[in-house]
């Protein structure tokens, strides 16, 4: 039994040196510095609104995708990641079936449909879609919703990002935070 302490001692005493700077002691750094720095986004960037009566209600994160599929509701990329080749019969499958779902809930839209209506993105989880794919569902929207196409168009800038400094990255527009405006919640 000595012999095995001898040998094993450095190897439990690292183990637990380790698990102490790395598992506790470096995550509530990091935790406890995110949370002065940036505390909004360390918490989940959870939209929290505050109702007429003075109660509140969380509706989800703003960086995680919520699928909405009513007609009067902007809707954004399918949610889930898949491993199917873009050139799959498989993901052609799946492709055309999200066009038909798209053109029997806007069979007027005649327009095409922006990939980023029919195709997940790499995280399975994207809040945001392209401005061309919300400019494509806001004629359906203002309609459904009896509101002006101009509301709607108004809902969908105040909510849409621009390329980081101008140059990098995408513009894109909040699904999340576009339907919660459209139902007066933002």
């Amino acid at each position: 039994m000595k012999k095995f302490w001898k040998e094993f001692r450095p190897v439990i005493v690292s183990f637990l040196v380790m698990t102490l700077l790395c598992g506790v002691l470096y995550t509530g750094l990091v935790t406890g510095i995110a949370q002065v720095v940036f505390p909004e986004k360390a918490n989940g960037s959870i939209l929290t609104v505050t109702r007429k009566d003075g109660t509140t209600a969380q509706y989800g994160s703003g960086l995680i995708a919520q699928e909405f599929t009513d007609a009067k509701y902007l809707i954004g990329r399918p949610s889930g990641t898949s491993n199917l080749s873009a050139v799959s019969d498989e993901e052609e499958k799946l492709v055309q079936e999200r066009i038909e779902w798209l053109q029997a809930i806007d069979p007027d839209n005649k327009d095409d449909i922006p990939l980023d209506l029919v195709t997940a993105s790499g995280s399975g989880v994207d809040p945001y879609i392209s401005p061309e794919a919300a400019q494509y569902q806001a004629a359906r929207i203002a309609r459904v919703r009896g509101i002006g196409l101009a509301d709607v168009q108004k809902i969908i800038d105040r909510y849409t990002t621009e390329k980081f400094l101008g140059i990098w990255g995408e513009e894109g527009v909040n699904v999340l935070k576009v339907n919660l405006a459209l139902d007066g919640m933002l």
